[in-house]
């Protein structure tokens, strides 16, 4: 069976928006759910593309933006409240075998009650965190690869990208990154390549309204111009790269600009991200 990878937040950026989700991403292989980032309402858009939150078999972390894990917990307590019962195991760089051992001790009192009330399987006992500090294979099961490499997000040291393969399909997804060497090289002939992007010339879209002072230097130092990102799809010779994790995220900046600034690096087929959208 093909992966098969379902967009589900596309935006960039801790702040909600009307027209995009929080970064998400979903990957299904042989009926199991894989989620990668989980960012705010990430279990309702598992269910609005028409899975079934009871199979969800991993989550993996890219890094620790709240953008990217603000719902990371609350994906696991759905999920179970949802039927789950059988074993998760989550992935992500450190601190994430605290946050996920915090998460269930702020919602003791809901977890213990549903166990004891409803007869519920024991939640913590079907979770399995890895903390990922190198790259290398992460996980393999039942013809299913899921590898990673370490790419440029400053200041943040751990931040990843993951490769899903199987023998006849493979997905990269950047995760927050500047233009990165070892992504080029990680992303080596995939079939598909999300990459994060940013409209340089729009990001006053950004500064309005932001309390945030040096906001401005940081999304110049640790992401990725939208041509730039096509320039790591040539390089890598993946066929199809598509973009999401948009800074701006708003409607400032039309589709066609979006593929127009891939297009001026990349000879593949290029998809402007949208929530939902199955590729």
């Amino acid at each position: 069976m093909s992966l098969r990878l379902i967009l589900l937040g596309t935006d960039g950026g801790p702040r909600p928006k009307v027209n995009r989700s929080a970064p998400a991403n979903l990957i299904v292989f042989n009926d199991e759910l894989f989620v990668v980032d989980c960012g705010n309402g990430v279990a309702r858009q598992v269910v609005r593309a028409g899975y079934d939150l009871h199979k969800l078999r991993a989550t993996f972390v890219t890094h620790n933006h709240s953008d990217h894990n603000a719902d990371y917990g609350t994906l696991l307590l759905l999920a179970w409240a949802s039927g789950l019962s059988g074993p998760v195991d989550t992935y992500g760089p450190p601190p994430i075998s605290d946050m996920t051992s915090h998460f269930f001790a702020m919602n003791r009192f809901d977890i213990d009650l549903r166990q004891l009330d409803e007869g519920r399987p024991n939640l913590e006992s079907l979770v399995t965190c890895h903390e990922v500090e190198s790259p290398g294979v992460i996980y393999e099961r039942d013809g299913l690869r899921v590898s990673c490499a370490l790419v440029n997000h400053p200041p943040i040291v751990h931040s990843f990208a993951y490769r899903f393969e199987t023998t006849d399909r493979s997905i990269v997804i950047s995760g927050d990154t500047t233009y990165c060497p070892e992504l080029v090289e990680f992303a080596r002939g995939a079939d598909v390549l999300v990459h994060e992007v940013m409209f340089v010339e729009a990001l006053e879209d950004v500064l309005l309204n932001n309390n945030g002072r040096t906001i401005g230097d940081h999304l110049l130092a640790s992401h990725t111009p939208v041509g730039m990102a096509g320039k790591v799809a040539e390089e890598a010779g993946v066929k199809t790269l598509v973009l999401s994790h948009f800074v701006p995220g708003s409607s400032v900046v039309s589709d066609d600009q979006w593929k127009d600034g891939a297009k001026m690096e990349f000879t593949g087929e290029v998809i402007v991200g949208h929530d939902l959208v199955v590729v």
